[in-house]
């Protein structure tokens, strides 16, 4: 049998728990601001390779202007190209779907998209570098993307 003041510790110790652990949303971390880019899709185009990007901008600003300079490699992994890819305007909070046609590209030679750095990476409140420092790259094509 327990004692009264044994079942008065163990009694305590379990009401003081949660004060000790703090509450579950106090522990939650605020989300890390990003720039997420996911290529998803490369398709053949009449123009050459369309590569379509869902893009979610939650730097915790609106974005005026954001171009990147990628580079393509081939399927020997070699550089094919260098050019920049201009997604104009990001809001704040909206994700949106942008297409990009790459005049004489072919979809099925392309290996890898390389993002070598942010050109353009402006609005109120933006550092220069936010843009690649933020940065998080994912892919739905077969095609290695990332930085």
């Amino acid at each position: 049998m327990i004692s009264l003041t044994a079942s008065l510790r163990l009694l305590t110790s379990v009401l003081a728990m949660p004060l000790v652990m703090g509450p579950a949303w106090a522990q939650e971390s605020a989300p890390v601001p990003a720039l997420t880019l996911e290529l998803n899709g490369a398709q053949a185009s009449e123009k050459g390779c369309r590569l379509t990007f869902v893009v979610n901008n939650t730097l915790g600003a609106d974005l005026s202007k954001a171009a990147f300079e990628i580079a393509l490699f081939n399927e020997a992994g070699v550089v094919d190209r260098l050019t920049v890819l201009d997604f104009k305007d990001l809001p704040a909070g909206k994700t949106k779907v942008t297409r990009f046609d790459l005049a004489g590209a072919d979809c099925a030679k392309v290996s890898r998209v390389l993002i070598n750095s942010s050109t353009e990476c402006a609005g109120t409140g933006i550092e220069p570098g936010a843009c690649m420092r933020g940065l998080k790259t994912e892919t739905k094509t077969g095609i290695a993307f990332g930085v």
